[in-house]
C-alpha cells in the first residue's frame, strides 16, 4: 500500500501509535502510520529535532516536506519531547539508536525507552521494537524492564514483539512500504497482533518464530553485506597490486546468472548498520558462547582500513604531480555514508577527511545532502562545487556518488580525481580506487 492509496483513510478508532524515536527509522513510520489511518504520537527526547518536524521541516529523504506537512495538518500526528502525550497508547514501536561504547553494544536509548513507556504501559497493548540489537534484546532486557517497571507481564498482560528496521535511506524502489517486513512475538497473539498491525503499514509481513529469531535476522542481513564488501575492498587493494581492473572483473562475474552478487569497492562502510550491526553479534557470540566470530573481525579490520589506503593511493598520486600532502588543497566530494542521502552517521568519508587534516592538507568538503551545521570534521571547510573551488583544488577524491554533482565540471577543472566510486569516465585526470 502506497502513500497515496490510503488518502482519506479512515481514523482508525481507539487505535493510537507511539513511536518512539523520530530519526530515520521512526519518522518514516510514524507519518506511514498517519496516512494508514492511525493516531501517532512521535515522541523524541531531542527537541531541536522535534522543533524542526513541527515546523514541517523534514530531515529525512523518505518523508519529503509535502508528506510532513500533510500529516502535521491531519491532526493525527503530534511530535513531542513530552512523555504524558504517550497515555493511553495502544501500540508503540521504539526506534531508537543502538550505538556502540568502547565497542560494546549501548543499550541506553532501549532501556530508557522501556522506562518511560511502563509508566503508560496498560493491558492489551502491543510493544515492539525496531532498534537493532543482539539475540535475547526484546526478551531479557526491554520486555524484563517493561515487567519491572509496570508489573505487567509479557506475553500475559500486553503484547510484545520485535521487528528489525529494513531502512535503506533514499532507496525510492524499495521504501517503508514495499519492503517486507519481518515481525516477531513473544507468544502466540503477540506475533498475531504485531503482524496484524504492520499488515496495514507495509504491504508484506514476514513472522518468524520468535523474538531472538527476527533480532538474529537483521545482524545476518547486516553482517553478510559487511563480510562481502569487505571482500571485495580488500579484493580491490590486491588486484591494484597485480596490475588488473577489480571494476571490469566484477562485472565480468557479474554476468553469472547464479552463484554471485556484485558488491563493488568503496572508502569504507558507514551509517548505523555496517559499522556497528556485525559487532553486536561477535560480542554476544564471545560473550555467551566464548568464541570470536572471525569473519566478522576480520571484515572489521579490513573495512575499518579502507580510509587509510583511499589517503595512501592520494598521497602517491600527489607524489606523482610533484606535491606533498602537507599544504596541499584537497576538495572532497561526499560527506555522506551512501549516494543520494545525508545521512553521515560513521561514514568512511568523514574518517578520510580526519586522516587528510593530519597531514597538513587544507580540506574542504561539498555535500548539499548532509545539513548538519559545519565543521562536521574540525578543520574541514564546507563549499559548493564551483568551476573555482575544483580548478583551485591539487585533488579532487569522489568518497559519496551522489546523483546531483556536476561530473562533467569535476572532469573538465579538476587536476586529478581519485574517483573511490567509479562515477567518472576514464580520463588522464581521473583515477580509480
Amino acid at each position: 500500500m502506497s502513500p497515496s492509496t490510503s488518502k482519506g483513510s479512515p481514523r482508525r478508532e481507539g487505535r493510537k501509535v507511539a513511536v518512539v524515536g523520530q530519526g530515520y527509522v521512526g519518522l518514516p513510520l510514524a507519518v506511514r502510520a498517519v496516512e494508514a489511518g492511525y493516531t501517532v504520537v512521535g515522541y523524541d527526547v531531542d527537541s531541536a529535532r522535534i522543533a524542526r518536524l513541527r515546523a514541517g521541516e523534514s530531515f529525512v529523504e523518505d518523508v519529503d516536506q509535502a508528506r510532513l506537512v500533510k500529516a502535521l495538518e491531519s491532526g493525527a500526528y503530534l511530535p513531542t519531547t513530552d512523555a504524558a502525550s504517550l497515555a493511553d497508547f495502544d501500540v508503540a514501536v521504539v526506534t531508537v539508536p543502538t550505538p556502540l561504547l568502547d565497542d560494546v553494544p549501548d543499550l541506553t536509548a532501549v532501556e530508557d525507552a522501556a522506562l518511560t513507556l511502563a509508566g503508560h504501559l496498560r493491558p492489551g497493548a502491543l510493544v515492539v521494537l525496531e532498534s537493532t540489537t543482539y539475540p535475547g534484546t526484546t526478551e531479557d532486557v526491554f520486555g524484563a524492564l517493561l515487567h519491572k517497571e509496570s508489573g505487567l507481564v509479557p506475553g500475559t498482560d500486553f503484547h510484545l514483539g520485535y521487528s528489525p528496521e529494513r531502512i535503506d535511506p533514499g532507496n525510492g524502489r524499495w521504501t517503508l512500504e514495499s519492503t517486507p517486513k519481518v515481525v516477531s512475538g513473544v507468544d502466540a497473539e503477540s506475533l498475531r497482533r504485531a503482524t496484524a498491525f504492520y499488515g496495514t503499514i507495509v504491504e508484506r509481513t514476514v513472522p518468524v518464530r520468535d523474538p531472538k529469531t527476527a533480532e538474529l535476522t537483521k545482524l545476518l542481513e547486516n553482517t553478510y553485506r559487511h563480510v562481502n564488501i569487505a571482500l571485495v575492498n580488500e579484493m580491490a587493494v590486491i588486484a591494484r597490486e597485480l596490475g588488473i581492473d577489480v571494476w571490469e572483473a566484477i562485472d565480468a562475474a557479474s554476468s553469472k546468472p547464479f552463484g554471485f552478487m556484485p558488491f563493488t569497492p568503496g572508502p569504507g562502510v558507514g551509517g548505523h548498520c555496517l559499522p556497528v550491526d556485525p559487532r553486536y553479534l561477535s560480542w554476544r557470540v564471545e560473550r555467551e558462547l566464548g568464541r570470536r566470530f572471525r569473519f566478522v573481525d576480520l571484515a572489521n579490520d579490513v573495512n575499518a582500513h579502507m580510509p587509510h589506503y583511499v589517503v595512501e593511493r592520494l598521497v602517491r598520486a600527489l607524489n606523482r604531480l610533484h606535491r606533498s600532502a602537507n599544504g596541499s588543497r584537497i576538495l572532497l566530494l561526499g560527506l555522506a555514508y551512501k549516494r543520494n542521502s545525508g545521512d553521515a552517521r560513521e561514514s568512511p568519508a568523514l574518517r578520510v577527511a580526519e586522516l587528510l587534516v593530519r597531514t597538513g592538507a587544507q580540506v574542504r568538503a561539498v555535500d548539499p545532502h548532509v545539513r548538519e551545521a559545519p565543521p562536521l570534521v574540525s578543520g574541514v571547510r564546507r563549499v559548493e562545487l564551483t568551476e573555482r573551488e575544483v580548478a583551485a583544488a591539487d585533488a579532487v577524491v569522489l568518497l559519496t556518488d551522489h546523483d546531483d554533482f556536476d561530473y562533467g565540471l569535476v572532469q573538465r577543472q579538476a587536476r586529478h580525481v581519485l574517483d573511490c566510486r567509479r562515477r567518472l569516465p576514464p580520463a588522464a585526470n581521473v583515477e580509480v580506487l
